[in-house]
């Protein structure tokens, strides 16, 4: 999606810059920054996927429904992060922290191979870290500025339980965590070419013979082998489940030891309902509470130990398990108008001018627009000459 977003706008600009056009038009302007009609534009192609992906059955409707907003959310954008610079917020130390957990997740060795990986799939780097950059002082600038004075009431909370009951209906489920430990597998000797037709040849026929024998030695040698592997992954298994009983963090032990794909994650192999795990297993952990681990269990792929990391019973939960939950709805029901309420007070301090044709779906009446003077266009040129720039270098 970035990438052919990338192609887009190398198309649409470098006829221009060949013929040493300008091609950029203003659209906005939000104190001493620009918005240009490039920016605008690919934020339309950014929302038009995201919506497909989201709900592609009704696309076309929630686009329509959106588009109108496109340029207020650029605006807002622009407005948090000038607060930001006045907080002093950098975002630094977060976007190092976030870009070493995609490295990790990507199970990749350096920041380097993570460079190389965006470069590889045509994505630039430098745009990829300034956008999360941006995202990551907007989020600050909103918990810090209008999240942290919002306020839920005990009151709230069950008033909202009280009338969403029904939609909090579940059914019984277990989140399971793994080890497995896999027997290693035997190397295969290579396998000698077979030979012609020695029917009339005594000493041919003899070598088959040897061979024959040779093979089924192999094969006798082999299969002592994979029992001798599965013996030892299982003595491994329950010396793992040994550990675990003596105290050691389910977790920790399943990122030292588990060969299945989910060892990274502590072992945790998500949420299931009850219908979906082989009968055998499910006799097995739904009988289990939260915390408990089984015995060593058989499968095709090894050995393998479960823990029930949650045991979520069927019907209405206790409002007190799902109060995180209660309290994440009301926080973000709470947030969007007071947020609105923020951004407003921002336009309001801000001298903002929007070029007619387009529209700020979030203008307030008190704006002030800037006085057009020979320093506010010295300004523009030197901003859209630092975007032009910035796009031919991803071109």
């Amino acid at each position: 999606m970035k990438r052919t977003l990338l192609i887009l706008i190398g198309m649409s600009l470098m006829p221009a810059f060949a013929a040493g056009q300008v091609v950029e038009e203003i659209v906005a302007r939000v104190n001493s920054q620009i918005i240009t009609r490039s920016e605008f534009l690919r934020s339309k192609d950014q929302l038009k996927d995201d919506v497909k992906q989201q709900d592609p059955a009704n696309a076309d409707k929630v686009f329509s429904e959106r588009e109108k907003d496109i340029l207020r959310d650029l605006i807002d954008q622009q407005l948090l992060l000038e607060k930001g610079k006045d907080l002093g917020f950098t975002g630094d130390t977060e976007l190092i922290k976030r870009l070493d957990q995609m490295r990790k997740d990507m199970k990749l060795e350096s920041m380097e191979d993570l460079e190389k990986a965006a470069t590889a799939q045509g994505i630039s780097y430098e745009d990829f870290k300034q956008n999360m950059r941006t995202q990551i002082i907007t989020q600050k600038v909103i918990g810090d500025q209008v999240g942290s004075h919002l306020s839920i009431t005990t009151d709230e909370q069950q008033k909202f339980y009280d009338e969403h009951k029904n939609e909090m209906a579940q059914p019984e489920a277990i989140r399971l965590s793994e080890i497995l430990i896999a027997p290693e597998k035997p190397v295969d000797k290579p396998v000698s070419s077979a030979p012609g037709n020695n029917v009339a040849d005594p000493a041919a026929a003899a070598g088959d013979s040897a061979k024959s024998q040779d093979a089924t030695n192999d094969a006798a040698a082999k299969q002592a082998a994979e029992a001798a592997a599965l013996a030892a992954a299982e003595a491994k298994a329950n010396d793992v489940l040994k550990q675990i009983r003596g105290g050691a963090a389910f977790d920790d032990v399943a990122k030292k030891n588990s060969a299945g794909p989910s060892a990274g994650q502590g072992g945790d192999l998500g949420v299931f309902k009850r219908g979906t795990l082989a009968k055998e297993l499910e006799d097995r952990t739904f009988a289990m509470k939260a915390g408990e681990v089984t015995d060593v269990i058989r499968t095709k792929q090894g050995y393998v130990i479960l823990k029930v990391t949650e045991h979520q019973m069927a019907g209405i939960p206790p409002m007190k398990d799902i109060e995180p939950k209660i309290m994440d709805a009301l926080y973000y029901e709470k947030l969007q108008p007071a947020l609105r309420a923020y951004l407003t007070k921002l336009r309001e301090e801000a001298y903002i001018d929007v070029k007619e044709g387009y529209t700020d779906s979030g203008a307030s009446p008190n704006e002030t627009k800037p006085v057009e003077t020979a320093a506010a266009k010295e300004t523009d040129a030197k901003n859209l000459k630092k975007k032009k720039k910035k796009f031919m270098g991803v071109l």
